[in-house]
């Protein structure tokens, strides 16, 4: 399920869970972050896995054995933006419920989150993160996306 446009590559996969949103959105989402970050000719991979799926690659890719909602890589690419990007439906509706938001804004804000994670973004763990530049554009975006 991958599309093509402004010169950008974004393909949307599932390996063992249903994909919470349709592919098109998905692209979208991805699409509206790199037009917003003014980037075009990225290549975009976005893959919904199951809990068991997203643990071992934590484990394998971290070090680390915690369940996440959203883990991206971003390669280096002679100036091309290329990245992988992860998502756990499982969590994001776990965070959802926890957050008193809706699942398709979780949804929403994991792939803005990942995307921005692709294009070199970072954010401090703790209290801080909801604090730092990513984070503040990363909420600018769902706010937009997410209605």
């Amino acid at each position: 399920m991958g599309s093509r446009s402004r010169g950008n590559q974004i393909a949307v996969a599932s390996a063992g869970v249903r994909v919470p949103l349709g592919a098109k959105l998905l692209r979208q989402i991805v699409e509206a972050v790199l037009e917003k970050e003014r980037k075009s000719g990225a290549m975009v991979n976005l893959t919904f896995l199951s809990a068991g799926r997203m643990r071992s690659l934590h484990r394998r890719a971290f070090g680390r054995s915690s369940l996440t909602d959203v883990i991206a890589f971003s390669l280096a690419h002679g100036g091309t933006v290329v990245g992988d990007i992860y998502i756990c439906p499982q969590v994001a509706r776990k965070n959802a419920k926890e957050l008193g938001v809706r699942f398709r804004e979780e949804i929403v804000r994991l792939v803005v989150h990942g995307t921005l994670h692709v294009l070199g973004y970072d954010h401090p763990e703790g209290e801080a993160r909801q604090r730092s530049p990513m984070w503040l554009r990363q909420e600018r975006y769902v706010r937009s996306l997410a209605s």
